[in-house]
């Protein structure tokens, strides 16, 4: 079975022989691609936090769907973590549109190898993003 998409491809200005170009979709199966801006802050542990934001991976609009997700936090205390995974599912909105619920781990990292929790909602459609 076909699915139609339509995007368009870039060149992505490095040389890496292997990845020279950025595919982007803008529609799945004749519905159009959205993504979702994301940030927030880690647990603290041994003494510090992080700050990470990033946005999601496209995802085709006006079906149930969810978004992969992947960034890495600020420095701190002279090390860094990654997070990423899947959010939820989409959760309406009262005014329209809607917003997509995330939580994790880190990736473990530092002098004192150590792991974060995270978690919020994408966009800004929600005032308070605490978990």
């Amino acid at each position: 079975m076909d699915i139609p998409i339509t995007g368009f491809i870039v060149h992505n200005g490095y040389s890496d022989e292997d990845h020279t170009h950025i595919l982007y979709l803008t529609s799945w199966d004749g519905k159009p691609m959205h993504v979702h801006d994301f940030s927030g802050v880690t647990s603290v542990e041994i003494g510090h936090h992080h700050q990470y934001a990033g946005t999601t991976e496209p995802a085709p609009s006006g079906v149930q769907h969810c978004h992969y997700y992947c960034t890495v936090t600020s420095v701190n205390s002279g090390h860094k973590h990654t997070i990423k995974g899947t959010t939820g599912p989409a959760l309406p909105l009262s005014g329209g549109g809607h917003y997509h619920y995330f939580e994790g781990c880190t990736t473990v990292d530092g002098l004192t190898p150590h792991a974060h929790f995270y978690c919020g909602h994408t966009g800004n459609a929600i005032a308070d993003s605490r978990c």
